[in-house]
């Protein structure tokens, strides 16, 4: 599949747009910023993106009023028709935010029923909703919001003419602006029937249609298997990422990655493919949340290096900072225009790297070398093999391992790695060696 093959670049569109929080009813053609942002993402090694909400909503985006509506805030339809096309032209695929658990309050039906109450024809297709009870919005009525969540209408995936409205929207998605898949927001809630029917569907529509779930916890077969999903966001690996650099302690995530993906019969996901990241739309910018600023460039490395598929979230590609405390508005901040440092270009490196290496997008994962403060990994598939070294010290590192080969190309950087007499590793530093046959 494509997405396997792919690095995806991540845009929360009202932030990055700098759209008004409330929708104001302004029509304004933000969402033609992306145009300007494309020779950027192109030349950061990107060749996929995924948009966060971009359909009429409340505020946010995740509280859906019309599917079939780019946002006011945002332009029109042929705004992002046009954005697509150039995204499409550049070689860039294009997976839109699923938002299917839950709708906002201006949800053309749940207006209905706030109206009309017992006698609206939608009453059914919101989770438990009864006449007999009260929300935090004093309605008269009680319904399941998501999480608590009251301003999020949970949906009844369980009603047919629910999963026609949005099956039909998903259709419209293909045939108005030929999108290349979905990431299906707060997968872990959704009905598992509904995402089978989903997966049946929209492979119907175009055989490699990505479907990649968020998932924050517990175990991803559940969903991402052949009759559901083809990848879910890795929040396991997320969380070692970075916490293994704060604590300098390594074995944190090759750990995570062994029982993930290790060469033992019993590892949980050998030869699926997760979403990788060090930071998105929800959480701190990887900028603000590692202690060592020399250890950036490093993670992005491990990231790019271990099984999974990379995903960059805009801005942090040049070192933006924002934490979470801060709200999500830091979080998801415009910029008047991309930067580039050396951090960008690094990760351009990177990318070139993971889309033009067979080991690193379908290799198998082999811890080799394990401290504290320095990691090195095998990726190997049927026709290649390469080496993934970090070394997170202020302090030159000499690893002894049996390479298997005298010499290595590095993927990064380009030249030639001779392993005779060890294989010397400066000070804060990343290596992706092809090794020679």
């Amino acid at each position: 599949m494509w997405a396997f093959e792919s690095v995806f670049y991540q845009i929360y569109p009202l932030g990055f747009c700098g759209a008004p929080f409330e929708n104001d009813g302004v029509l304004e053609h933000r969402i033609l910023k992306v145009v300007d942002w494309i020779p950027h993402i192109k030349k950061l090694g990107c060749n996929a993106i995924y948009f966060s909400p971009v359909f009429e909503s409340d505020t946010h985006g995740y509280n859906t009023r019309d599917y079939g509506k780019i946002d006011v805030r945002l332009g029109t339809n042929e705004d992002f028709k046009r954005v697509c096309d150039e995204l499409h032209k550049n070689g860039i695929k294009v997976v839109l935010d699923g938002v299917f658990n839950h709708v906002g309050r201006g949800f053309f039906a749940f207006q209905d029923v706030l109206k009309n109450r017992e006698s609206s024809p939608y009453t059914s297709w919101f989770a438990r909703l009864a006449f007999d009870g009260n929300s935090n919005y004093n309605d008269g009525l009680w319904y399941e919001g998501w999480e608590g969540n009251y301003d999020l209408v949970k949906l009844n995936l369980h009603n047919e003419d629910v999963v026609q409205h949005i099956f039909y929207n998903i259709k419209k998605w293909v045939a108005e602006f030929d999108i290349d898949g979905l990431r299906l927001d707060v997968a872990y809630c959704l009905d598992e029937g509904f995402v089978k029917r989903l997966h049946d569907f929209s492979k119907g529509l175009k055989p490699e249609f990505y479907l990649l779930g968020e998932m924050l916890h517990g175990d991803y077969n559940r969903m991402v298997n052949d009759a559901m999903l083809d990848s879910a966001t890795n929040y396991e690996c997320y969380k070692g990422l970075f916490s293994s650099f704060n604590s300098m302690n390594m074995f944190e995530i090759i750990h995570s990655l062994m029982r993930q993906y290790g060469p033992e019969n019993w590892t949980l996901y050998k030869g699926k493919h997760m979403l990788s990241f060090v930071d998105n739309h929800d959480v701190s910018r990887i900028a603000s949340n590692l202690n060592n600023e020399k250890h950036l460039p490093l993670i992005y490395a491990l990231m790019f290096g271990m099984p999974g598929i990379p995903c960059v979230y805009y801005g942090s590609e040049w070192g933006a900072k924002a934490k979470k405390e801060e709200g999500d508005p830091a979080l998801r901040v415009s910029f008047d225009a991309p930067q580039w440092n050396e951090l960008s270009e690094f990760i351009s490196k990177l990318s070139d790297a993971k889309k033009n290496s067979e080991a690193l997008n379908y290799g198998a994962f082999r811890s080799v070398v394990l401290t504290n403060k320095q990691c090195i990994f095998e990726r190997k598939s049927e026709h290649e093999r390469v080496m993934v070294a970090i070394n997170a010290d202020d302090a030159e590192y000499t690893a002894h391992f049996d390479a298997g080969c005298g010499q290595a190309t590095d993927l990064i950087t380009g030249e030639l790695h001779d392993f005779g007499g060890g294989s010397k590793l400066p000070p804060y530093s990343a290596a992706i060696w092809k090794m020679e046959k």
